[in-house]
């Protein structure tokens, strides 16, 4: 699983004109699933987010996870993450998860975050969504569970 992650003050994902996630000071995940991707990887993934000491406690900058800050999550299925560019103009999704595969692994990294007690909002899986992000810092980090799996 690939995530970009954005610290921030509040967020917003539309579908439609309905707004179907919303959330105050915290973190944005934009997650795509991948092929390769596993149980373990969402585990993984979900521990990242949740423990990534990326909120300011008074005069440090990176010193609380979003639970200590109390934040909130909003996770956000978007395949698009896994586009490659490293050859011609258009990106490649050949990465990424098919839609069956890529609903039922979001929907696990979902419940694991969600166990962590950080409350969680979403968007909509294969809805075209309008995400609205204000971006506090900026903070912006990538994540990469694949990572996870080649370090030794």
């Amino acid at each position: 699983m690939i995530a970009v992650i954005q610290r921030v003050t509040h967020a917003s994902v539309t579908v439609e004109g309905e707004t179907v996630g919303r959330i105050g000071p915290g973190l944005v995940a934009l997650v795509a699933v991948t092929k390769d991707d596993t149980e373990s990887d969402a585990k993984w993934l979900a521990r990242k987010i949740t423990e990534l000491r990326i909120f300011r406690n008074a005069d440090k900058h990176f010193d609380l996870d979003v639970r200590a800050a109390g934040g909130s999550i909003l996770l956000v299925s978007n395949f698009t993450v896994a586009g490659a560019t490293r050859q011609g103009r258009r990106p490649s999704f050949d990465t990424a998860a098919i839609a069956e595969k890529g609903a039922a692994d979001f929907a696990t990294l979902v419940q694991f975050v969600r166990d962590t007690g950080v409350p969680v909002q979403t968007g909509r899986f294969r809805a075209d969504m309008s995400v609205h992000i204000v971006n506090d810092g900026p903070v912006t980090l990538i994540l990469d569970s694949s990572e996870a799996r080649t370090a030794t």
